[in-house]
């Protein structure tokens, strides 16, 4: 019997930078596993912090639901501190290597994947909007979704960027997410979590209100 929680939220903090501008910056990294071995979602920051919160387990894969710089930021460190793989879904390439010019990552996320964490199985949902290469992570029995910046309590994800598109934001959230059961709590890439329920009633509010 595992005596670690299968779900582990660190919050560490750093800076996000974008198209020239950069801002302070407060971010989920989510630990899926059990007392052996485990995997993270989005290495954000502070690898250290993130190999502290491991523990002792090893750790599978670090698995990115998008390639924004403060997802991404402490993935090859804390890959190579742990002799880990990390995973990106490819059509967020573009997004990584502006942050790594010289180093890929090391598997695709595709779209219907299972990943194991520990005791938990993860599904890989493609959820393009926020970038491209978005993905959720849907652990069905535990009742979790793993968003990264496609949902938030408030609304999706921004899609003020160049490779960000609203249209599609929105028909992520609404044909993968939306779908799942409306327990389902939704854990995101920053801030509090919400309900699949909560953010399908709210779904064509915010698709009139275009953000």
């Amino acid at each position: 019997m595992s005596s670690l929680s299968p779900v582990q939220r660190l919050r560490t903090s750093g800076i996000f930078s974008i198209e020239g501008a950069e801002s302070d910056v407060e971010n989920n990294v989510w630990i899926i596993g059990n007392d052996d071995s485990a995997v993270v979602i989005d290495a954000a920051h502070d690898h250290e912090r993130i190999a502290r919160g491991l523990g002792d387990r090893e750790l599978m894969a670090i698995v990115c639901t998008h390639g924004h710089s403060d997802h991404i930021n402490a993935a090859v460190a804390l890959a190579d501190l742990t002799d880990c793989p990390i995973l990106l879904h490819p059509d967020d390439a573009g997004l990584w290597h502006q942050v790594y010019p010289y180093r890929e990552p090391d598997a695709p996320l595709l779209h219907g994947e299972v990943l194991r964490a520990g005791d938990t199985e993860l599904n890989v949902l493609h959820t393009p909007g926020h970038t491209p290469g978005s993905v959720s992570f849907h652990a069905p029995e535990l009742g979790v979704v793993f968003s990264g910046d496609t949902l938030f309590p408030d609304g999706p994800g921004a899609t003020g960027q160049p490779v960000s598109d609203f249209p599609t934001i929105i028909a992520s959230i609404r044909d993968q997410l939306a779908t799942l059961p409306g327990d389902t709590v939704v854990h995101p890439g920053h801030g509090e979590s919400t309900t699949v329920a909560e953010a399908a009633a709210h779904l064509d509010e915010w698709s009139s209100r275009g953000f």
